[in-house]
């Protein structure tokens, strides 16, 4: 049997153009959907994130704005920010992104969040909505593993499917979906006992975690469906090329990558010179 690839970009662009009419259709009636995103210091690649959802907020006619508290900010403040945010009627939706500095309570932050606005649906008024399957807004990227499988035609009821990672942002709460979705649900992680057998037993496999290449073929069984919903970096030059040998175009991103870290590690040692003083 030959492989089928789950064309996840594709799915992306059907449900973009079904919500760009939605939101059309919202706005004409007076109802426009505003996003408000807490983006704090300057974090390379939540910059890059938040300036993703900006843009996808432009295309689709949602109103956003972007909220920039200084990487100073304690807990207070930002809890204030969001509490502001929660009385703007027109904001719909708060995200604040993560993570956020080190000397601030996250969990206290996230908790100021109004569950009705938790875009993210890491309250846990909205956890506890998905685990005793009533409405409310869930993670995203869970939700997107279920839109593919539904998208392609792949049942779930009955199927046994097998979840590797256990985050309260992607592990749980898939499993949480699948299982309200009637599949007999296995949660594994690093410490699971004989992995590779479990993961064999799946109908459904979703990998969701920070390792990159853990999950191989010998963790598959045939007809098994796959989704790899982990993100992961890969900064060795053997491990790169253990995964994608052959490949140009990501051979040339990761050189560039290189360049970049190099650039940037330089940049940080590098002793700053001091501008000679002028004679006078």
């Amino acid at each position: 049997m030959s492989a089928v690839l789950l064309d996840g970009t594709k799915i992306a662009s059907e449900i973009r153009a079904e919500l760009a009419g939605e939101v059309k259709s919202m706005t004409a009636a007076g109802l426009r959907p505003g996003l408000a995103v807490v983006l704090v210091g300057n974090n390379p690649a939540s910059e890059v994130y938040v300036r993703g959802k900006v843009k996808s907020c432009e295309e689709l006619g949602v109103y956003s704005e972007k909220i920039t508290p200084p990487v100073a900010s304690t807990t207070e403040e930002l809890c204030q920010i969001v509490e502001r945010l929660n009385r703007r009627d027109e904001i719909d939706g708060i995200l604040v992104q993560l993570p956020l500095p080190e000397h601030v309570d996250a969990k206290r932050v996230l908790l100021t969040v109004d569950p009705a606005k938790d875009v993210d649906g890491f309250h846990p008024v909205n956890v506890g909505y998905l685990s005793t399957q009533r409405p409310g807004l869930v993670p995203c990227t869970p939700a997107g593993v279920m839109e593919i499988l539904q998208r392609s035609g792949i049942a779930v009821s009955g199927r046994d499917a097998v979840v590797v990672g256990r985050s309260d942002i992607v592990g749980k709460p898939a499993a949480m979906l699948l299982l309200n979705a009637n599949a007999t649900v296995t949660v594994c992680h690093s410490k699971t006992h004989d992995l590779s057998g479990v993961c064999r037993q799946a109908d459904i496999l979703v990998a969701a975690i920070g390792r990159a290449g853990m999950i191989t073929r010998d963790f598959v069984k045939p007809g098994a469906t796959v989704l790899d919903v982990g993100i992961n970096r890969v900064t060795d030059r053997a491990e790169f090329e253990r995964f994608f040998a052959g490949d140009k175009k990501r051979a040339f991103a990761f050189a560039q990558d290189r360049v970049a870290d190099h650039d940037f590690a330089r940049s940080r040692s590098s002793p700053r010179r001091s501008r000679p003083k002028r004679k006078h």
